[in-house]
């Protein structure tokens, strides 16, 4: 029986106790431990192991931990190191992603109850003959998380921002070792406060809450923290001198994050799966984390989910659809026509070069288009393809899947907003029931010209069809008295287009992307479509006493529209 493959599995102890694939990154822990500060953060895209190797840490370091699940791992190697190390410390291990609200009290409850949770796992304190009374006093206000408990013992705001430290000092107290602590997704709750305009409240908690953890804490060992974002020192490690940084352009600890081309091919290969190695690689590869390439790890286990079951699956936007991609929402929003030429050229295969900083507030995203590239590039959807003087490095998309993402995305934006000019709409629109093919194909080559491109031959056929079905459907839909349908049964198929118009004139419209460039052709072959599909009975059975066909091809930023 093959293992089974980790869909969604962050947890160390569930993976090596339930027969699940692992993909050993043990010597994680050495690399750490070689090069540890006292407070170490990783920043590192979404989906690309941050949870999996803090769980793992939590494991290897604990008290009381099961050696066993490391059997057979490389970490087990290293016999002076495991030692020393292994089993030896009591543990902090919280991970923030879920600390979320519509407002400040929302989110600080939600925050008491990570705190109260893990607290709670250390219920010998309660009873510990090595703590005074009131010791197990501030214990209980860390459990005591819900609005109704007794006020005396409650966890208030203060006792949130004092916690992680007030818990350090109980567990060195008891074990007589001091503290190692893992925060995961730090930055998760600044995000979310600046989302839910609470922002300058949760910086405020967050600032006072990891400062006592990890600038006065003596009873820390270690501390090791994960983001996606490296948010800046005055925002809320103020004062923190001994922050250790290791961001995803620092040329170490490079393959601990991410599946390396060896790490994939062995996973491919163990399911029987190496002839698509090929197509993994230009879908999910592409990332450069220091000087190492690594493969997106969600991407490859899902898509070998699939394949295992349908071997003609074609990839997806697995990792880009686990998000609601507001960052390049907001790029778009804020585009002018140098921004849209830009993503044009990502779009294409081309790279763009940018200033980056790494060190950023949330506040500071919003104040300059510049800075939303920094923050593309540290979230994963743009990767480093060479650097240049000073801050700046040649910025591209790493693979076909974040491509394809920003396709759909600028199609969407697309569509919103060519409705604007709203004269220029009703013209365009009015020619298509006269009939009025050239009249179209002026004013939609206008629109081409200021809008983007899909030209780059590794985008599929059907996504640049699509991209361009998009940008026509938003312009059609100006139109508010029509009954505009997209992809609608109309015959013996599915039409591109369909309208119905008050006068009750009906319209079928069938999109092509001309590889090749020969315009003609391609509305010949849209046309002829129609005609063989019988797109037109389905109006006609709607009550429509006249039938328009339109053939449109599009290339790049020229079009042809023919009519029949």
């Amino acid at each position: 029986m093959r293992k089974k493959l980790p869909i969604g599995i962050d947890g160390f102890e569930k993976i090596r106790t339930n027969d699940f694939y692992y993909v050993d990154k043990t010597l994680f822990i050495k690399e750490l431990l070689e090069n540890w500060g006292e407070v170490n953060l990783f920043t590192r895209p979404r989906r690309f192991g941050k949870s999996l190797n803090m769980s793992m840490l939590k494991c290897f370091f604990e008290i009381g931990g099961d050696p066993k699940l490391f059997d057979g791992l490389k970490i087990m190697e290293e016999t002076d190191l495991c030692e020393k190390y292994m089993g030896m410390f009591p543990v902090i291990s919280i991970s923030l992603k879920s600390v979320d609200g519509r407002n400040f009290d929302s989110a600080l409850a939600a925050l008491k109850t990570v705190i109260g949770d893990e607290a709670r796992r250390f219920d010998f304190l309660r009873t510990s003959t090595r703590l005074s009374e009131g010791e197990k006093e501030s214990y209980a206000r860390l459990i005591k998380t819900g609005s109704g408990e007794d006020s005396l013992y409650a966890m208030t705001e203060n006792v949130t921002a004092a916690s992680l430290k007030m818990l350090s000092q109980l567990l060195e107290k008891h074990h007589g070792q001091k503290v190692i602590l893992l925060i995961d997704e730090y930055d998760v709750p600044l995000d979310k406060a600046f989302q839910g305009e609470y922002y300058d409240e949760m910086v405020s908690l967050i600032r006072s809450m990891l400062g006592n953890a990890l600038k006065t804490n003596d009873s820390l060992y270690f501390a090791v923290l994960t983001g996606c974002l490296r948010i800046s020192k005055e925002s809320i490690f103020t004062g923190l001198n001994n922050l250790n940084v290791m961001t995803i352009s620092d040329p170490y600890f490079c393959g601990s994050f991410g599946f390396t081309e060896e790490e994939t091919a062995k996973l491919l290969d163990y399911y029987g799966l190496g002839s698509f190695q090929d197509m993994v690689r230009a879908w999910y590869d592409g990332y450069q984390f220091g000087n190492t390439s690594v493969y997106c790890p969600w991407d490859v286990i899902k898509y070998a989910q699939i394949l295992l079951r349908d071997r003609n699956a074609e990839p997806e936007n697995y990792w880009a659809n686990t998000s609601g991609n507001d960052l390049i929402r907001r790029l778009l929003k804020k585009a002018n026509q140098s921004t849209k030429n830009e993503v044009e050229q990502l779009i294409n295969g081309g790279s763009i070069t940018k200033t980056i900083r790494q060190e950023l507030t949330y506040r500071e995203v919003e104040d300059s288009i510049d800075h939303i590239w920094s923050v593309l590039y540290s979230t994963g959807y743009l990767t480093c393809r060479g650097r240049a003087p000073g801050k700046q490095m040649r910025l591209a998309l790493p693979n076909r899947e974040v491509r394809e993402l920003f396709i759909e995305l600028v199609k969407d934006w697309f569509e919103k907003t060519t409705q604007a000019d709203s004269e220029k709409i009703r013209r365009f629109c009015a020619a298509f029931p006269e009939g009025d093919a050239p009249a179209i194909q002026e004013m939609l080559s206008d629109y081409l010209w200021d809008s983007i491109s899909v030209r780059d031959t590794a985008v599929r056929t059907n996504m640049k069809e699509n991209f361009y079905h998009g940008m026509l459907l938003g312009l059609l839909r100006g139109q508010g008295s029509w009954l505009v349908k997209s992809n609608a049964e109309t015959g013996e198929g599915y039409s591109d287009i369909s309208i119905q118009t008050p006068k009750r004139t009906g319209i079928v419209i069938e999109l092509k992307y001309a590889n090749d460039g020969n315009l003609e052709a391609a509305c010949a072959e849209a046309l002829k479509q129609i005609e063989e599909k019988k797109y037109a009975e389905g109006l006609k059975r709607q009550g429509m006493k006249k039938i328009i066909k339109y053939g449109i091809a599009f290339h790049e930023k020229e079009c042809m529209v023919a009519t029949a």
